[in-house]
């Protein structure tokens, strides 16, 4: 985890008031696939035992299918590594004086935005869902006047209550400038 005591290009008296990630159900998404996908050469195996063991012991045959197996589960866990690493390094944090976006694209593609309190227009939240509105994840929208306008956290944990922190932070930042 980033340590948000040295925050990188940090102003003066800056302070980290949230630090999110998407909800923890997309990990258990990323993994509940890959436990399926895994599943499913084994119950293949179990199922058609006997000619999959004949083809085993086929010379060509044999090679050919391990290779296979070996190649798919590699790809399965690829998948689910980049998935992951993807989550992990996807994080949103709201300061006192700045809104910081950093998203990963790919594994080695990483784009990191910051939004000054000041150029914030507009909050939503947006909780879409059955499920989404059980577990209280959603999205959040963040409008602006500048040159990239909107601003998304996505699938973020109790989306109201990060729009209320955000509308508050950005009032207080802005009745703070009009003193100075």
């Amino acid at each position: 985890m980033m340590d948000l005591q040295h925050l990188p290009n940090a102003l003066p008296n800056e302070k980290v008031i949230m630090f999110m990630r998407r909800n923890w159900t997309t990990p258990f998404g990323i993994f509940i696939f890959m436990f399926f996908s895994l599943a499913i050469p084994l119950v293949g195996f179990v199922i058609f035992y006997d000619q999959i063991n004949n083809w085993l012991t086929t010379p060509f045959i044999g090679h050919v299918l391990i290779l296979v197996i070996t190649a798919y589960i590699l790809a399965i866990w690829l998948f689910t590594f980049l998935e992951f690493t993807d989550y992990y390094l996807d994080v949103w944090i709201v300061t006192t004086e700045r809104i910081i976006n950093i998203e990963q694209k790919g594994l080695f593609t990483r784009v990191a935005s910051e939004l000054h309190l000041s150029m914030v227009e507009d909050t939503t939240s947006e909780v879409k869902g059955i499920i989404h509105t059980f577990l209280n994840y959603g999205n959040v929208f963040i409008q602006t006047a500048g040159e990239r306008t909107r601003f998304i956290f996505k699938d973020v944990p109790n989306p109201e209550m990060v729009k209320e922190r955000v509308v508050k932070l950005t009032e207080d930042y802005k009745a703070r400038s009009k003193k100075e």
